[in-house]
Parts: C-alpha cells; structure tokens; sequence
C-alpha cells in the first residue's frame, strides 16, 4: 500500500479498506480480486480475510484498516493518490463512521488530491450530505456499459468539486452517455487472460463527446494479455487529459 502507483492517472495509492464484491460486468475479471488471493497466498496480513465465494474471492472480504488512516499524513510530498485501489469505500459493509473518517483525513492534508472512484454511486448520493467535500476530494464512478448509466445520474447529485468517469474496462457503447456536470472522463481496455475485447467505435464516440462538452479525456490503455500489451495510443496519439479544479 504506498507511495508508488503503476496506474497512469495518479501517483500514488491508499487502500483503508480492502476485499468488495462483484456487482456488474465490470468487475467479472477484477484484477483487485486476483491479486488479493495472491497476497493471501504470501501471508500478507491485510488479505486473510476471505470474501462470499459467489461474489467475491480468497483475501478479498471486506475489510477496513482503521491503522491505514494516517498514511498520507506522513507524505510530505503532495501527490495524487487513488483512494481504495484494492477495495469500494462506499460498500455496504463500510460503516458511515469509517467513511467519515477517510474524508477528514483528506480533508486534513490540502496538499494531497484524492480520487475516490466507486461502483456504489447510489450510495455515494445517499451519504454525500454527511460528508465534507474539500476541493483536494475528486469523485469518480465506474461505467462499463449502457446497463450502469444511472450511476452517473447519482454521481452529479454529488457537491465535489471534481466529478470524473472511469470508462474501464469499457464493455460496449455508451450513445447516451450525457456529461453535464462531469469534469473528467477516464477509457480503458480490460487486460489478462480472459480480457474481452473494446472496439474502438466505442472509445471514438466517447472521445467526441469529451470533445463536444469540454470534458478533459483520458485514454489509459487498448488492454490485452497485460495492461501494456495494445498501447495507449488513439488516432496516432495519447490523451491525457486531467481536469481542472471546477466550480461547483
């Protein structure tokens, strides 16, 4: 859990919870859940907690780290960081207490910018008034299809100043796709052994829409056997567009 990140939207990752479950298409080939079985197989001590065999896997129950709070306080350097990379902190079985206390410690280090990305963006919208929503918290959901849309309605219920879609691993079109109220917008292909295939139509009419709303683009990889196997390169070039802090 550190101060190095592969990913290349951020600098860093912070896992206070690890272990989720699967709740769509987008997780069947969770690259989060594999490795998680993995560290349990090493003996690491923060993925011994086994998770529902019919949604989720070895190491990876849901699991928060109350000692994991502090880490970005001992970062001097600011960065960003991707909160819950190993984990969903909007998952049911994370109590709104625990929740809290991630966002006053991101609230505590301004010098940091934190990316919440979630799957659960309905309850995201439900809890968002209990929480503080300094400009230093960005707030993602992931989008692999068209069946997912309505969790970016509820992401743009949500008052951060950085609302950003992680179109990853991006399993189909998504023509009615609307960016109001979207800041930044994320596309990936899935990678390992059993990654499905991302046409390009589909990357294309997502890019245009970017283009037509302003919205800053992210093209993070054409995905494959590994992350790095089809490159990232779109019409002869990278997209790596990030957002501005935007007005709320």
């Amino acid at each position: 859990m550190g101060d190095r990140s592969a990913i290349e939207w951020t600098e860093a990752t912070w896992n206070p919870t690890t272990g989720c479950d699967r709740v769509s298409r987008g997780c069947d080939n969770c690259y989060a859940m594999t490795l998680a079985a993995r560290l349990k197989a090493m003996g690491q001590p923060r993925y011994q907690r086994d998770g529902n065999s019919q949604t989720s896997g070895p190491g990876f129950g849901l699991t928060c780290h109350p000692e994991a709070l502090t880490l970005p306080l001992s970062w001097k350097k600011p960065r960003l960081v991707f909160v819950n990379s190993m984990s969903d902190l909007f998952h049911a079985q994370v109590p709104i207490e625990f929740v809290q206390q991630v966002f006053d410690v991101m609230a505590a280090t301004p010098q940091h910018t934190y990316q919440v990305l979630t799957k659960r963006a309905r309850r995201l919208k439900r809890i968002a008034s209990r929480l503080s929503w300094p400009e230093n918290i960005w707030i993602g959901t992931s989008v692999e299809d068209a069946d997912v849309l309505h969790r970016v309605d509820d992401l743009r219920m949500v008052p951060a100043a950085v609302r950003f879609l992680s179109c990853e691993p991006l399993l189909g079109p998504l023509s009615n796709l609307s960016l109001d109220g979207i800041h930044w917008v994320i596309v990936g292909g899935e990678s390992g052994k059993n990654a499905r295939p991302m046409n390009v139509d589909w990357v294309e009419e997502v890019r245009f829409k970017c283009q037509q709303a302003d919205v800053p683009f992210f093209f993070k990889q054409w995905g494959g056997r590994t992350p790095k196997a089809g490159g990232r390169q779109l019409q002869g070039r990278t997209w790596d567009g990030m957002p501005l802090v935007a007005s709320i």
